[in-house]
């Protein structure tokens, strides 16, 4: 199976070998099937498959064997992921010594590991759930990068960089994979309108618990305070990025950046599979 629209240095962008991923990751092996075309695949509307599939794309990287995390966290789907990885890594091109703070990096501590495997960057990723942080830590201790990732907790919900940021840090870039929904509500109903379009009684098939799916207000309003905070910290990150899903987010976080004196802003399209969805950067 391909994935669409990848970067080109995405080593996933020509699709997955099973064969290969099963020596990886011996798990995959009882979720792997022929389907009615004759392709080989996964049922991705099956949790367990889907998690066993994402770990062996981890494995395929020489530095990475363990990768733990309960089910109710976020599964995240690794090519996507090491996009965000390689796009940012086009950006930091002419720089050296990379260190990137990783914002709300969740129990899979997912970009940290895929930085470290791909370009060797060092990481300070943060997370407000204690839980999130004690089983990423697992990861990293088991994959002995321990001196390439650090790990912070955020005391204040109100907060994304206030109380992580350390007076004699320096980034290179920021990154952030935001809380896309206004509530648990709204997680639960996407949820069930996801599940009605796989076909059957699947649970989100990539998980998530609750500071994973949502935030108070959503989406926005967690960029416009990652933005407003930014403006706080200007000299403490050459650039600040992240993910945005929704496309009029990005229109609102422009305007908002010019009255908050950001230099540049810039918007990269991403078209992964049926997801369109983008990076933007900014810095002042």
């Amino acid at each position: 199976m391909k994935e669409k629209g990848l970067h080109p240095n995405n080593k996933f962008n020509k699709g997955y070998n099973f064969d290969e991923l099963v020596k990886s990751n011996p798990h995959l092996k009882e979720f792997v099937s022929q389907n009615k075309y004759g392709t080989t695949t996964i049922d991705f509307s099956n949790p367990k498959a889907v998690k066993e599939l994402n770990k062996a794309l981890l494995f395929s990287f020489d530095q990475l064997s363990i990768w733990d995390f309960p089910d109710e966290n976020l599964c995240p789907p690794i090519p996507g992921r090491l996009d965000y990885i390689h796009h940012l890594a086009d950006l930091l091109s002419e720089e050296e010594n990379i260190k990137i703070l990783d914002i709300g990096t969740g129990a899979t501590c997912i970009y940290p590991l895929l930085g470290v495997a791909e370009y060797h960057w060092n990481f300070v990723a943060t997370d407000i759930d204690l839980d999130s942080l004690d089983t990423a830590q697992d990861n990293i201790d088991d994959n002995h990068l321990e001196n390439q990732i650090e790990l912070r907790q955020q005391f204040n919900e109100q907060h994304i960089l206030k109380g992580v940021i350390e007076e004699d840090d320096f980034f290179t870039a920021t990154m952030c994979n935001p809380p896309f929904y206004k509530s648990a509500e709204e997680a639960q109903g996407a949820n069930r309108r996801k599940t009605r379009n796989l076909g059957n009684n699947a649970v989100r098939n990539f998980s998530g618990n609750n500071n994973e799916l949502w935030y108070v207000g959503g989406e926005k309003a967690f960029l416009h305070n990652y933005l407003y905070e930014s403006s706080l910290f200007s000299k403490k990150s050459k650039w600040f990025t992240s993910l945005v899903s929704k496309k009029e987010n990005v229109e609102s976080l422009k305007k908002s950046s010019t009255k908050l004196s950001v230099k540049e802003f810039k918007v990269i399209p991403l078209n992964q599979g049926n997801k369109v969805t983008r990076i933007v950067y900014w810095r002042f």
